[in-house]
């Protein structure tokens, strides 16, 4: 198209069009106007990036199939096959080994807290309908995922499903600047309510002023009523910074999430809340104390230390035996 003015007339417009949608979305939050077409994006989006994300594992052995129709009569080209198949054997044993470990983590934590889950992949990060923390997972309405559901893993809290798709699902991360959680110090019962800080850690605002709390204390969810957004127990992460107690009615902790943010894949929608709270069932155990090793440790003389010391015992025997001596011939003296 030429540069003319009716064409950076219309650039113009269109950005300004766009300027004011990202406004009306922001200042709408959960009720945002937009909100239909963000879900309508979802479901024409969705499939293209399930398909994106199962293309992805295939990778690898399409190189693979490629290099094998290469030159297979000569010895360097059978070396070479040979070591990118075990390449991509490793890689895949390695990927398979911790998506295992994930899965086993997560079903431990699902167990431990009695929540009810449907597992998901992170098929998308960042997702093209908002300009927030999200990710996209692969599981929608047709898998029974509503609206506002608490999302985990095996480490802890991830965060809260806000667009549902047929068969994706966006989840707000709890690390986004908008996103608040209410908190349960553990064992203290403390309450308050945490906000994400991007790459930062978690700010609380403790409802106490007065609350005793230092590095390395945890905290839970408190959970919402009727569980939702979020079902009560879940890890949400340990402190560390304490601001000074200023004679305020609340007070101010860092929290460092138990969730990698940055590199999550399997997850699970909490579709089932549990009966009762769990509380701080759901945590991990804490470490013990390494023991305390006592040494004793016995002092040996010098050789010339020890060889003074036999000099003088000797020299005390020899005395003690002349004296003896002497003591036997005055008696012998004054015998009549």
């Amino acid at each position: 198209m030429r540069d003319t003015r009716e064409s950076r007339l219309l650039l113009v417009l269109l950005i300004a069009i766009a300027f004011a949608l990202i406004t009306v979305d922001i200042r709408g939050g959960q009720e945002s106007p937009v909100d239909g077409a963000r879900q309508a994006a979802a479901a024409v989006f969705g499939p293209v990036e399930n398909g994106v994300a199962a293309a992805v594992d295939p990778v690898g052995n399409a190189i693979g199939a490629v290099r094998d129709s290469g030159e297979r009569h000569t010895r360097l080209a059978a070396l070479e096959k040979e070591n990118a198949e075990l390449k991509a054997k490793l890689g895949s044993d390695d990927r398979n080994r911790n998506r295992l470990n994930e899965l086993d983590t997560l079903l431990k934590t699902a167990g431990a807290g009695q929540y009810g889950i449907k597992g998901a992949q992170v098929v998308a990060i960042g997702a093209a309908q908002g300009f927030s923390w999200t990710v996209t997972i692969d599981v929608g309405a047709r898998d029974g995922i509503r609206r506002d559901m608490t999302v985990l893993n095996g480490a802890g809290l991830v965060g809260r499903v806000t667009t549902v798709g047929p068969s994706t699902s966006t989840v707000l991360l709890a690390n986004d600047p908008d996103f608040t959680v209410g908190t349960r110090m553990e064992k203290s019962d403390e309450l308050g309510f945490a906000t994400g800080q991007g790459n930062s850690p978690l700010r609380v605002q403790l409802l106490n002023g007065k609350a005793k709390v230092k590095p390395g204390d945890r905290l839970v969810t408190f959970g919402s009523r009727a569980d939702k957004p979020f079902v009560p127990g879940v890890p949400v992460g340990e402190i560390v910074r304490v601001d000074p107690a200023g004679g305020g009615l609340t007070r101010n902790v860092y929290v460092r999430p138990y969730v990698g943010f940055t590199k999550l894949d399997i997850v699970g929608v909490v579709v089932q809340a549990p009966r009762s709270d769990p509380r701080d069932a759901v945590l991990p155990q804490k470490p013990k104390p390494a023991p305390t090793v006592t040494v004793t440790v016995t002092l040996k003389p010098a050789d010339g230390q020890q060889t003074g010391q036999d000099q003088n015992q000797a020299g005390q025997n020899q005395n003690q035996g002349q004296n003896q001596a002497g003591q036997n011939q005055n008696q012998g003296d004054t015998t009549p």
